[in-house]
């Protein structure tokens, strides 16, 4: 169990937002959470479980022991009559295990490359991109109770997963019992299921451009995720360069009664009609509507590529984690964040929900 003191959290957060932890420690295998459980000292202490840091904002030091994940590990489980069953530590990083398993002949996972984050941190988000979310390829995970040190196991049913949600974003409460793992459970290892009878999954706007203008009607799984890759960076900041935590909202969804009221209104909404009846709309194409676009509170602005990202425009390599200016706070991206919000409400009567957690 590797302990440390005072340390800066900027290197471990892409929007690199200063901040500290008092304590932290390096999670390299089950056996160091079940020692910081029976430290006389860490163990009664509050604790947070971080990962890649992707999906925070940080509005001031973490004064719970920090756990930071980094477990390696990525295997072949099982081959059965319809899929590879494929395990990774949840300190691995997403992005380098999804062009692994196209590289061992696994298909499946291309249409969410690019994603940032580690895999311990896919199933809490239910990460998801261009029509595929963790769900359709989850199989199970294995975790941690950080109250009582008892390992334990999921399935898909368990993990309770919903758009960009999952039993590990709630507490736990009478009303649902059961349900709610909230600061609980520390994720080791996760187990996905890629489909040996492999079809594309194309309906996005972006990814049927590419077809027309590559005239390649069948894509490959390696194709698909080229053309991901490309249109992420066209659009998506590198967190090195420009803090951020990728998309700050949730696509809202709206039923079809008022979807339709809101095309009476704005005749240009970007809207995806859904299996159920409902309407996502663009929340992206909401805060342009709205003027946010290239717009600042302080240090933390709006991408001017993409209305849906917050950027930090003292952060990344040439300001945050270099000796440059300090950057954005937690504080005025969540000063942005609330005004945006009441822009697109007072236009349309949407509430954007956040997708990153705040600390």
């Amino acid at each position: 169990m590797l302990v440390e003191k005072n340390v800066p959290l900027q290197p471990y957060n892409t929007f690199s937002i200063v901040a500290r932890a008092p304590t932290l420690v390096r999670v390299l295998q089950e056996a160091d959470v079940r020692a910081v459980l029976a430290d006389p000292t860490l163990g009664p202490a509050p604790k947070f479980v971080l990962g890649g840091g992707s999906n925070i904002v940080l509005t001031g030091d973490v004064k719970p022991v920090v756990l930071k994940v980094e477990i390696p590990g990525r295997r072949l489980v099982e081959e059965t009559p319809k899929a590879w069953i494929v395990e990774a530590g949840a300190g691995e990083n997403w992005h380098d295990f999804v062009g692994w398993t196209l590289e061992q002949g696994w298909p499946g996972l291309e249409n969410m490359a690019l994603i940032p984050g580690t895999m311990g941190a896919a199933p809490v988000q239910n990460i998801g991109a261009y029509g595929v979310e963790l769900q359709d390829r989850f199989e199970s995970l294995d975790a941690i109770d950080l109250e009582t040190g008892r390992a334990f196991t999921l399935d898909a049913a368990q993990c309770g997963f919903a758009y960009r949600d999952s039993v590990f974003k709630h507490v736990a409460d009478g009303r649902a019992p059961g349900f709610g793992l909230a600061g609980r459970a520390l994720i080791t290892r996760v187990r996905l299921a890629l489909p040996k009878a492999w079809k594309p999954v194309l309906g996005y706007l972006d990814l049927e451009r590419r077809m027309a203008e590559t005239g390649i009607h069948k894509p490959t799984p390696r194709q698909i995720y080229d053309w991901v890759c490309e249109i992420r960076r066209a659009k998506l900041p590198d967190p090195a360069v420009i803090g951020n935590a990728g998309s700050f909202f949730k696509n809202p969804t709206v039923t079809a009664e008022q979807c339709a009221d809101i095309i009476a209104r704005e005749p240009r909404i970007v809207h995806y009609q859904l299996a159920d009846g409902t309407v996502k709309l663009a929340a992206g194409w909401l805060i342009d509507a709205c003027g946010w676009k290239g717009k600042s509170i302080g240090q933390a602005g709006v991408y001017e590529k993409q209305a849906l990202v917050l950027v930090n425009r003292g952060g990344g390599e040439q300001g945050g984690h270099g000796s440059g200016p300090r950057g954005a706070t937690g504080g005025e991206v969540m000063t942005l964040a609330k005004a945006i919000q009441t822009s697109v409400y007072e236009r349309f009567g949407i509430l954007l929900e956040p997708e990153p957690v705040v600390v």
